[in-house]
């Protein structure tokens, strides 16, 4: 019982705290701009909009989960576009880096996987945004109100208490939803991954693509671990961290309210991990990785 305290509640509530802060000063920029500098920061937003990929491509680069937290929120109240949002969550490796550098994997090797992710995100979003411009005749129009009406904040009470209010909900849903998965991956373990995943090429993208959806840590953990013991090529570890936004999607589901758009952007993120990862192995380049720093 002890065991499953630490490893489930305690990591989980660890975990949820530390996207607090982030969650935070995001709701408390989005009731900025919603109730003090709305017509002049909407117009800066759709200027900037067209470099949004490249500067959420690189972000999402750091090994941080809270980012895709933060741009789920903001695409939400469209203060990001759809293709910035993708290129958050596609750039995005949650433990990945950390656990490559500590595993002793080369160093070329690890700027290239994470150049692919990276590059993938940017080039995804750039199309992703390129697409929505030739087919939309109108700009949408923020929409931070509407956040505040679904969550019964009570805005006109000041941003502060605005911001702290969004941030408690959706805190204590990422918390609830975090400990449910902990405890799923707590009993069924880590090994049944390994049996299921080593010496099955296809199979095994298709499943990594599943893993990498959950909404934790864990999943990237886990790919991670299998790709440094070598019973994952590092186009299963794409399939499966490409598509791996973390509680990024948690916040999408639960803050943006148009189901079809969620259905559109988790379809993408699958589509992108699936095909990249196959490609990846199809020509070589999961070989020739595997070459970096032997020798």
């Amino acid at each position: 019982m002890s065991e499953f305290f630490h490893e489930v509640l305690l990591e989980g509530l660890i975990d949820t705290l530390k996207i607090m802060p982030f969650l935070f000063l995001t709701y408390l920029l989005m009731e900025f701009i919603e109730h003090r500098a709305a017509g002049r920061t909407q117009d800066l937003v759709r200027r900037a909009g067209s470099f949004g990929p490249l500067l959420g491509g690189l972000v999402g680069a750091v090994p941080q989960c809270g980012f895709s937290a933060a741009a789920a929120s903001l695409y939400a109240g469209r203060i990001l576009s759809v293709g910035t949002l993708l290129a958050v969550f596609l750039s995005t490796s949650d433990e990945m880096l950390p656990l490559l550098i500590s595993g002793g994997a080369p160093v070329g090797r690890i700027l290239s996987l994470v150049g692919i992710k990276v590059a993938v995100g940017i080039l995804v979003g750039f199309a992703a945004d390129l697409i929505l411009r030739l087919c939309r005749r109108e700009k949408e129009e923020l929409c931070v109100h509407s956040l505040c009406e679904d969550e019964g904040c009570h805005c006109e009470k000041g941003i502060l208490r605005s911001a702290l209010h969004h941030t408690l909900h959706i805190t204590i849903f990422l918390f609830l939803v975090t400990v449910g998965i902990g405890t799923v991956v707590f009993f069924v373990g880590e090994d049944l991954l390994k049996d299921v995943l080593y010496d099955r090429p296809f199979v095994s993208h298709l499943i990594a693509l599943l893993v990498g959806f959950i909404p934790n840590c864990a999943a990237s953990v886990a790919l991670t671990e299998l790709y440094l013991g070598g019973f994952v090529t590092a186009g299963t570890l794409l399939s499966g961290l490409l598509p791996g936004a973390g509680v990024g999607l948690l916040v999408l589901l639960r803050t943006n309210k148009r189901v079809k758009e969620n259905v559109l952007i988790v379809l993408t993120l699958a589509l992108v991990g699936l095909t990249v990862g196959l490609l990846v192995d199809l020509t070589g380049l999961s070989d020739a990785l595997l070459r970096i720093g032997i020798g």
